[in-house]
């Protein structure tokens, strides 16, 4: 995986496609522009006749530069970093800080993709794949891109759990003062720490305990564990977040209750 570090020290986890996935719509990507190139080159059968061999040569060029050079780029502009192939295959071309491309990007993309996929047969685009960790061609090395998996399963929501013997403490405590980005945070390394080496994940769940610590009063029982420590908050600070919005939903109904019930006062009678 590509970790991304959002402003607030949030790491997030972006899948760089497999070597299978990428090959996939490459070779899509392939066949559409070689059949774009053929339906280009029978519409010029006709007027082929009618032109010297050299004005000949130099459409065939054009209509070759225009199918493998100029029309992949166009489409992974306009789509930020999409084209039929990628589509198929789930696929999206971003930039090494997972922003989306640009026209730059696309061109230098597409001129050394003639090179390394069309000129040798994707002799060169195989190789430099097969020894990169985040199966880039030799296109995606120079423009600083990369194919990222659009289709990404969903994990589910987990929700921390009261500890029972925590219970009374949170309920009780002064939690209100917890900046919203260390909550996040925080909830952040609870759906992470399933899959969390042990070591990494106490070592962690630490360093959250201490900095909320800051903010939460009274202290925990003796001897409450930090993920003990850190799914009591959380899961107080939910449950007191839920129970906010339900009273100023039930306060919306009831206001809009009565003004349903005010008479209604024509205005403009004379």
């Amino acid at each position: 995986m590509s970790p991304l570090i959002t402003g607030e020290a949030v790491v997030l986890e972006l899948r760089p496609a497999s070597f299978a996935a990428r090959s996939l719509g490459l070779v899509l990507d392939v066949v559409v522009h070689t059949a774009l190139l053929i339906a280009i080159l029978m519409a010029m059968g006709a007027a082929r006749d009618e032109l010297d061999e050299a004005a000949a040569t130099a459409l065939t060029l054009v209509s070759v530069v225009l199918c493998f050079v100029m029309v992949p780029a166009t489409v992974e502009t306009l789509t930020r970093g999409l084209s039929l192939g990628k589509l198929a295959a789930g696929l999206r071309i971003v930039r090494d800080d997972g922003g989306a491309i640009r026209f730059r990007h696309a061109v230098i993309r597409a001129l050394i993709g003639f090179l390394e996929i069309y000129l040798t047969f994707g002799g060169v685009a195989i190789a430099v794949a097969l020894f990169d960790g985040r199966s880039r061609r030799l296109g995606d090395i120079v423009a600083g891109t990369y194919s990222l998996r659009r289709r990404v399963p969903v994990e589910p929501t987990i929700v921390p759990v009261m500890p029972r013997h925590l219970a009374g403490w949170a309920h009780a405590a002064d939690i209100g003062r917890i900046p919203d980005a260390l909550g996040r945070r925080a909830a952040q390394f609870m759906r992470q720490a399933p899959r969390m080496s042990p070591l990494s994940r106490s070592g962690m769940a630490a360093a959250l305990a201490t900095e909320m610590s800051g903010y939460v009063a009274p202290s925990p029982p003796p001897g409450t564990t930090p993920d003990d420590y850190l799914a009591a908050v959380l899961a107080e600070r939910r449950a007191r977040e839920l129970r906010r919005l339900g009273a100023a939903r039930t306060e919306s109904n009831r206001i809009g209750e009565r003004l349903h019930r005010l008479p209604y006062t024509a205005s403009g009678d004379s």
